[in-house]
């Protein structure tokens, strides 16, 4: 499916602002040809296919991810406490079905519909989605999705079934793409969530080329090591 120009998406005084196409489909070429052009899909249920590039992007670049005091602690417990770990790639379908059932503030029902979790289990498949993950004794108690595609990350949703787990989730990710050399995760939509922990807009111009730049660059590795810690709680 080819995308129109993301300069022609809705502008901000419109009812839809970042609405760029729909239709089409959510076969894994689709969605990784959308990515690549900063365009992600968000509908509903018995809506089309909705196809967006907002303007401005919310990005947080992981040398401005905050690590403030309380998640900072919150961490060292986890690390420091025995059956605590993060983990990759191991649960993905469980972490985008968690995501789907959550419940968000101001948000009625879900936009990870049944197509979205079988289209993005399929892309992960594809070695193009992963998930990170928080487990406790042997249960997923957080984490979160994500699209990759070179060194461009894509972030897409949290859960947590225990405080800050989701967070965990997010500091490893953030963790993890220091070592890889990535240095922005996507957010999509401007929340205060995300402003809270770095995360700010950016033209839409702006992130366009850091994608095309990104993209054809060399995807890494998902596997996470404790290792990775020692720089984040450094700093």
């Amino acid at each position: 499916m080819p995308f129109p120009d993301t300069g022609s998406a809705w502008g901000p005084e419109s009812d839809a602002p970042g609405l760029l196409a729909a239709g089409g489909d959510l076969s894994h070429t689709t969605l990784q040809a959308a990515y690549s052009q900063a365009v992600f899909p968000w509908f509903s249920e018995g809506q089309p296919i909705l196809w967006w590039s907002p303007d401005p992007r919310m990005v947080l670049r992981v040398d401005e991810f905050r690590l403030h005091r309380s998640l900072r602690r919150t961490l060292q417990t986890f690390l420091r406490t025995p059956g605590c770990e993060v983990r990759m790639d191991t649960a993905f379908g469980e972490v985008i079905r968690a995501c789907a059932e959550s419940s968000r503030r101001g948000q009625a029902g879900t936009w990870i519909v049944d197509a979205m979790v079988t289209a993005y289990c399929k892309l992960h498949a594809q070695g193009l989605a992963h998930s990170v993950e928080t487990w406790r004794d042997g249960a997923l108690v957080g984490g979160l999705y994500c699209v990759n595609l070179g060194q461009a990350v894509f972030g897409e949703s949290m859960f947590m079934r225990q405080t800050d787990a989701s967070k965990i989730a997010l500091a490893a990710l953030i963790a993890f793409c220091r070592q890889a050399g990535i240095t922005m995760v996507d957010c999509q939509q401007n929340t205060p969530h995300l402003a809270s922990l770095g995360a700010r807009e950016m033209p839409r111009a702006d992130f366009v080329r850091h994608v095309g730049q990104a993209c054809n660059a060399s995807a890494p590795d998902w596997t996470f090591s404790p290792l990775y810690w020692r720089e984040l709680l450094s700093a």
